[in-house]
Order: C-alpha cells, then sequence, then structure tokens
C-alpha cells in the first residue's frame, strides 16, 4: 500500500527529525487516524523526496523522523502554457487541475484584448495545484505565474519553441507534427479567440502557428489537448 502523500514547502537538506505544518498534522491525525510508527511520504514540489516515520501525532504539531530522501530531476520536456482567463472559474480550475496532472512545467493566467474575466484567486489556485500534484504521485510542482498581459508575455525572453494556437485561417502546422522540442511554450487565447493584431504580434515574435484539429474547442480544452500532445512528443 502507497504510503499517503503529503506537501511541505519547505523541508531539510538532510534526514532528521520534522515537524509537520498544521495543516498536515491536522490531516494526518484527525483525518487519516494515523498513529505512532505509520509512514508518511513528503515533497516540497521542487523534487525532493522523503519517507518519514511518524514520532509524536499531534493535531497540530506531529514529529516524524525523515528518512530515504530521493532526488528527482525536473521533468522533461519542459512544457509551459500562457492561458486566457475563461469566465467560468470552475472550468479554469478544472483546467489547472488536469494540466497539472499531465505535467505541465509553468503556467502563466494570461489577459487578452477578449478576455472577460480576470479574478486571480492565487491561494485557491495554489492549493489546486497541490492537491493534483500529490494525486498524481509527482514532486514537481507546476510554477504559477502572476497573470500577465499577452503583449508583455512576448517581450519576455524564451529560449524554447514558442507556439500560439487560434482559429482564424491562415497556413497552421498541427501541434503533433511540431518537432519535438526541449522546452514549449504554448499560447491559447480567450472564449472569443486571440485579435488578428494578437496573432500577427506573436508571429512577429516568433510563435509558431499550430492546429489542434478540426472541431473548435473551449480554452481549457484546447490547453489540455496541447499539453497532452506536447508532453507525448
Amino acid at each position: 500500500m502507497t504510503a499517503p502523500f503529503f506537501y511541505e514547502k519547505i523541508l531539510p537538506d538532510s534526514p532528521g527529525l520534522f515537524t509537520l505544518s498544521e495543516e498536515t498534522s491536522k490531516h494526518c491525525v484527525q483525518v487519516l487516524r494515523m498513529n505512532r510508527g505509520e509512514i508518511i511520504s513528503l515533497t516540497n514540489g521542487c523534487g525532493i523526496r522523503y519517507s518519514a516515520a511518524i514520532l509524536a501525532a499531534d493535531k497540530r504539531k506531529t514529529v516524524v523522523q525523515l528518512t530515504n530522501k530521493e532526488w528527482s530531476e525536473p521533468p522533461t520536456p519542459k512544457n509551459s502554457i500562457a492561458i486566457s482567463f475563461v469566465k467560468n472559474a470552475s472550468r479554469m480550475e478544472w483546467f489547472l487541475e488536469k494540466a497539472t496532472e499531465i505535467g505541465v512545467a509553468d503556467i502563466y493566467p494570461l489577459f487578452t484584448v477578449r478576455t472577460e474575466r480576470s479574478v486571480f484567486k492565487v491561494d485557491r489556485w495554489e492549493s489546486i495545484l497541490i492537491a493534483a500534484m500529490l494525486q498524481s504521485q509527482q514532486v514537481w510542482k507546476p510554477i504559477l505565474h502572476s497573470p500577465i498581459n499577452f503583449s508583455d508575455l512576448l517581450k519576455r525572453p524564451f529560449s524554447g519553441t514558442p507556439l500560439i494556437a487560434h482559429c482564424e485561417m491562415g497556413e497552421k502546422i498541427a501541434l503533433q507534427h511540431i518537432k519535438p522540442a526541449a522546452e514549449s511554450l504554448i499560447l491559447i487565447g480567450p472564449e472569443g479567440d486571440f485579435t488578428q493584431e494578437e496573432i500577427a504580434l506573436a508571429l512577429q515574435h516568433k510563435c509558431i502557428p499550430i492546429g489542434l484539429g478540426n472541431n473548435r474547442l473551449r480554452t481549457e480544452t484546447a490547453g489540455l489537448v496541447a499539453l497532452t500532445l506536447l508532453q507525448h512528443k
């Protein structure tokens, strides 16, 4: 049976005694009814994973003995996404959960000309990323960036392959035919799509226009399809 898996933002560099956060302590003791001697796993979301034996079970300050430190390199390829806010908050949260499970590296909430909703619930979104990371047994949590304007994102230096998905007519390459890259950034527009001016600006910044199939997809669906295709090249 797999040991229960928890997130602790700060973990020590080497094994030893460690006091769990109140949130993790409460989950261990009050929710899972765990006691002294039982084993859990801990990650900081930055590649470290520890096994830990409970020494003192307390709903506020559970003390564990950290053992068996493991380090995992960041996953490759490194695929990131810049995706417009959508009107329905639950659909955005669904996307964050599924993108994390797939293995996205960075998420940029995007402001575009046609973006209609812009509520950035950073604590709520971070908790979704953490839960999805733990559920999928990963030790790297996606980096959730602050919301950024479309034009400002394009000005940022990027050493990988920038891609843009849009619904306008014009030459596009099917994403599954794009040459695999060590690092990619896919731009996904709002429910009304990118404007022609935004698309032209992206092309000026060397973004490759790509297609995701014949059907018109919702924003969050397009993001998930794009990440899935990128992750399995």
